[in-house]
């Protein structure tokens, strides 16, 4: 079996690269894939770069040249709920392009014919993830994700997305990655640690949170995929 690990920047997969030790590098469709056995088990690592067309790049290649099987996604994302906080985890039930738009035509807000707005993550890795939260002590909220090519930071348009696809956080990547495994035939999961909310306090750092967050969502990743390999 191949699992694919992925992220949108560099600092969400070092970490687990660090974790891993060895590994070889391939240079492959303009970016770069960390191959390595772990405990038996053929593991592909990367960063997409930001944004729903590098993540769908990122993750058709993985899966189509590199063989993956599974995909385990991390990542940060900003709240939409209120019950969501800075530092708090999300896994995705199902996932939603906010910015996709063909409403002209009399469809919903984020769906394309012979499409469907929503994308459920792969049930199986969602019960798995409740497992490794429960053995680290933490608490992982499950939500409906909304992904666009666009950092949201106006509150009318966060409501908006809320309200119109009953969302609980918002990013960048998700539903992308999740379209292409979907279409694929590959179980997916979607972790995001929440970065930013309404309750923000001025001194927060971005970068500090993103090294600490990383770290944190790595041990969790990991775990999952020690029970995979298990």
């Amino acid at each position: 079996m191949t699992i694919a690990i992925m992220g949108a920047m560099p600092e969400e997969i070092a970490p687990i690269l660090e974790k891993l030790g060895e590994y070889k590098a391939t240079v492959y469709a303009g970016n770069k894939y960390y191959e390595a056995n772990y405990k038996g088990t053929d593991l592909v690592i990367a960063y997409s770069k930001i944004g729903k067309v590098f993540s769908t790049l990122t993750a058709t290649t993985m899966c189509e040249h590199f063989g993956a099987q599974k995909l385990l996604f991390s990542g940060v994302a900003g709240a939409i709920s209120p019950k969501l906080k800075v530092g708090d985890l999300i896994v995705a039930t199902k996932l939603a392009q906010h910015d996709l738009d063909i409403t002209a035509f009399g469809h919903p807000f984020g769906y394309v014919p012979e499409g469907a707005v929503y994308v459920e993550a792969d049930k199986e890795l969602t019960a798995l993830s409740k497992e490794v939260a429960k053995e680290m002590g933490k608490n992982v909220q499950e939500g409906i994700i909304a992904t666009g090519d666009q950092f949201v930071a106006d509150e009318k348009r966060k409501n908006w997305i809320g309200e119109t696809f009953h969302a609980d956080a918002l990013e960048m990547e998700g539903a992308s990655v999740a379209v292409v495994c979907d279409a694929l035939d590959v179980p997916f999961f979607i972790l995001r640690a929440i970065s930013d909310a309404a309750d923000m306090d001025a001194s927060f750092s971005f970068d500090e949170f993103l090294e600490t967050s990383a770290v944190e969502s790595a041990e969790f990743i990991m775990k999952m995929v020690d029970k995979l390999v298990g």
